[in-house]
């Protein structure tokens, strides 16, 4: 049997968690180098249960404190990736909308600003797709989701009316805090767009605004064939001959629309 005094000092280490068999063990030690003579077998025997038991326990508290470091890294990686994406998907693209087109701050990365631009033109790209405006239509020119091609068919009471207007739609990569660039690529006799089919809209220059989208720039280019602007003219010799005759103005838009537009 153990010492009551041994027990004693062996049950209050265990309560206290400190290492029970480490301590049975010099004990033991201690006791055989004082009378010098061998550790009884029943002691050793109880001193190996001990050292199992210590040995399981001590392997709880390591899987114990390991799953716990490994719970709390997992925690840690989940709150950064939330924060992250976060961050490049929304966070960054509302300190932008909100310091407004051409002052976008040099501290947000061009893989953000080109991101939010996809995620912009995938969202424009479905709602023009399933609701057009009216007369006309827009898509995806190749595989590039940058560059679109649009139609606009000339509206009705016009000089323009039956035409099939094609257009290229080109987007930056800081579009829509920049417009795109629109370009006819049917020929047609408008004063407010040249030989090259450049467009003078107001909405392309110095009014364009981050809430303008393809459905309303289609919807502002068609209005434009319906009511031309000889005010702010991009070719100036239609526009005078516009404001001076404009007879002879609708007469010569007609053959331009029959010969280039009704193909």
């Amino acid at each position: 049997m153990l010492s009551s005094r041994l027990t004693e000092s062996i049950l209050r280490r265990r309560m206290e968690g400190k290492n029970v068999v480490k301590f049975y063990y010099f004990s033991l030690v201690s006791t055989k180098s004082r009378h010098g003579r061998k550790i009884p077998a029943k002691f050793r025997d109880h001193l190996k249960e001990i050292e199992k038991e210590g040995n399981v326990y001590r392997r709880r508290q390591q899987i114990s404190f390991r799953l716990n470091v490994f719970q709390q890294l997992n925690k840690k990686q989940r709150l950064m990736r939330t924060k992250n994406s976060t961050f490049a998907g929304q966070s960054q693209s509302a300190v932008i909308m909100s310091r407004g087109m051409g002052d976008v701050p040099a501290s947000i990365s061009s893989n953000c600003t080109t991101n939010y631009t996809a995620k912009r033109l995938q969202q424009e790209l479905v709602d023009i797709t399933s609701n057009p405006p009216p007369l006309c239509s827009a898509g995806l020119k190749g595989d590039n989701l940058f560059e679109w091609i649009a139609t606009i068919v000339g509206p009705p009471g016009s000089v323009y009316e039956e035409g099939i207007f094609k257009l290229n739609i080109k987007f930056s990569k800081q579009y829509p805090f920049k417009p795109p660039y629109v370009n006819f690529k049917t020929k047609i006799y408008h004063c407010n767009i040249d030989s090259s089919g450049e467009v003078c809209l107001d909405i392309l220059d110095s009014k364009w605004s981050p809430a303008i989208t393809v459905y309303s720039l289609l919807l502002s280019i068609c209005s434009l064939l319906s009511d031309c602007n000889p005010k702010d003219p991009l070719v100036s010799d239609i526009a005078r001959l516009y404001l001076k005759n404009q007879g002879e103005h609708d007469r010569r838009a007609r053959a331009y629309t029959r010969k280039y537009a009704l193909k």
